[in-house]
């Protein structure tokens, strides 16, 4: 379990470090002064001081922090216990444009780190292209006339590149609503319409599907193509997994949080154990790709504390000519940053319980 522990803390580090690079890269280019770059949240372990960054690694490895010099407004105070004066290289002082390059750096630098992931993993697998391998008798799909070798490329309008998106879309799907499917076969393209049918002995409702993936190793500038249609299928999944959850078609036990994401790495550890170290580990890539893709897109929801929340101020400020005061807009995020923390609160205990019931 130690291991598990600690692999889990390395792949943190990595989508936090990478998110948090973003914003420090930003900034240095911004000309925007980095007070702090940390990995961890809570008291410090170490630190070290360099062009006047500290670079820092604290107690709790379950997040990080990029901090300006007047980000929340008033930069402490001098010998005189009056507001600190902002110095040229303050966040307010840098044209809002630089700011907002800043803000989105980091969840653009998540991406970044998914798809260079995504290249790595796809070069070294295989990938599951959408072809109907079988169909089930008297089901949608052979009574419409679909046939074995069928390329399927769109359903409901969405471009269809992995399998596992067919999967994806008939989960979400309103249990018997009509899907539209759009298929090839030799080279001339189809559609049709197909409801799915309830069965009795899985209790699904299918569309008649009896496997629909050929597994094929992409070779060249398939590979890149291939890695950034992962990526996309992780930020399609993600966004998914959002409405459904606003639309309160998930329970407390979709939410994953750090404890039981521990738990399923030490998952996805065992299940690859049996073929190697190398499947292991491009498994756990995997599970860091879709994390990466994950706290890239909630970042960028318009929460206060986060850079969603951020952005929101930004363009406001475009919107209005003004910025909005600073001390208010630090009150904001202040508030925000609080009910996150009650929060993760919530999805640790809502973990525990989970593994020990």
């Amino acid at each position: 379990m130690i291991y598990t522990i600690l692999i889990f803390i390395l792949i943190l580090g990595v989508l936090i470090g990478s998110h948090e690079l973003g914003h420090f890269l930003a900034a240095k280019a911004n000309g925007i002064t980095v007070k702090e770059f940390s990995l961890g949240m809570g008291p410090r372990l170490c630190s070290v001081t360099k062009g006047g960054t500290i670079y820092s690694i604290r107690l709790l490895p379950i997040g990080g922090a990029c901090m300006f010099e007047g980000e929340d407004g008033a930069d402490g105070e001098d010998e005189n216990g009056s507001p600190r004066e902002l110095s040229e290289g303050a966040f307010p002082n840098a044209s809002v444009w630089a700011r907002i390059c800043t803000v989105v750096a980091g969840p653009f630098f998540n991406f970044v780190l998914a798809y260079v992931l995504a290249v790595i993993i796809t070069a070294n697998s295989y990938t599951d292209r959408p072809v109907v391998q079988e169909l089930i008798p008297d089901y949608p799909a052979q009574e419409a006339g679909m046939q074995s070798g069928d390329l399927i490329v769109r359903m409901n309008g969405e471009r269809i590149h992995f399998a596992k998106e067919i999967q994806l879309i008939t989960m979400l799907n309103d249990q018997n609503a009509p899907i539209t499917v759009e298929y090839e076969r030799d080279g001339q393209k189809y559609e049709t319409v197909l409801t799915p049918q309830y069965d009795q002995d899985s209790g699904r409702y299918l569309l008649g599907f009896q496997g629909y993936a050929e597994y094929v190793r992409p070779e060249g500038l398939e590979i890149f193509a291939d890695a950034f249609h992962e990526v996309g299928y992780g930020l399609k999944s993600t966004v998914k997994s959002l409405r459904m959850m606003i639309e309160g078609r998930v329970s407390k036990n979709d939410v994953a949080g750090p404890v039981y994401m521990a738990k399923m790495v030490d998952d996805v550890t065992e299940m690859a154990k049996p073929y190697g170290v190398w499947a292991v580990i491009l498994n756990l890539m995997n599970f860091a790709l879709l994390l990466s893709v994950n706290l890239g897109v909630l970042n960028l929801l318009p929460i206060p504390a986060l850079d969603g929340g951020r952005l929101v101020f930004l363009l406001l400020e475009l919107l209005r000519g003004k910025p909005v005061p600073v001390e208010k807009e630090g009150m904001v995020h202040l508030a925000g940053f609080a009910v996150l923390m009650l929060f993760m609160v919530w999805v640790v205990f809502n973990d525990i319980t989970r593994l020990i019931g």
